[in-house]
């Protein structure tokens, strides 16, 4: 009995890993890490489409945890909306521009324009929200 239980949680964790594969993919997608200033202007302040920007750090819980979150909410959107994720310690020079002073910290732009930021952890529902107000509507 106890091989049967075991059997059917591998395949039950299998057939969830699949369900989720095709979210993964538009997450890498619509998601992409700032490198520099340059680049920063380049994909975010010249960006075609509204962009929300992660300012994180990579010792900081509150903004793992975010992270899950903010990426499937943004590949729900299927690139009407991205990603742009900044480390404060890889780019102080821009976590000093845009007056971060704790983090997790998120802000919507849009050609080149702070629309909106938030600080901290939030659930899942306040970011959808979030996100739904600043993503490009089909037209």
């Amino acid at each position: 009995m106890l091989r049967t239980g075991v059997t059917i949680a591998r395949s039950a964790l299998n057939v969830r890993n699949y369900a989720n594969a095709p979210a993964q993919e538009a997450v890498i997608s619509a998601t992409f890490k700032v490198q520099d200033n340059k680049d920063f202007n380049d994909r975010v302040k010249n960006s075609k489409v509204p962009v929300i920007i992660d300012f994180f750090a990579t010792w900081c819980n509150p903004c793992r945890m975010l992270t899950p979150r903010i990426e499937s909410v943004v590949a729900e959107k299927q690139g009407r909306i991205l990603l742009a994720k900044v480390d404060i310690d890889e780019n102080t020079d821009l976590a000093l521009d845009y007056e971060v002073g704790s983090v997790p910290v998120l802000i919507a732009m849009k050609d080149g324009k702070v629309l909106e930021r938030i600080v901290g952890l939030q659930d899942t529902d306040k970011l959808r929200q979030f996100v739904e107000r600043y993503s490009e509507t089909d037209k």
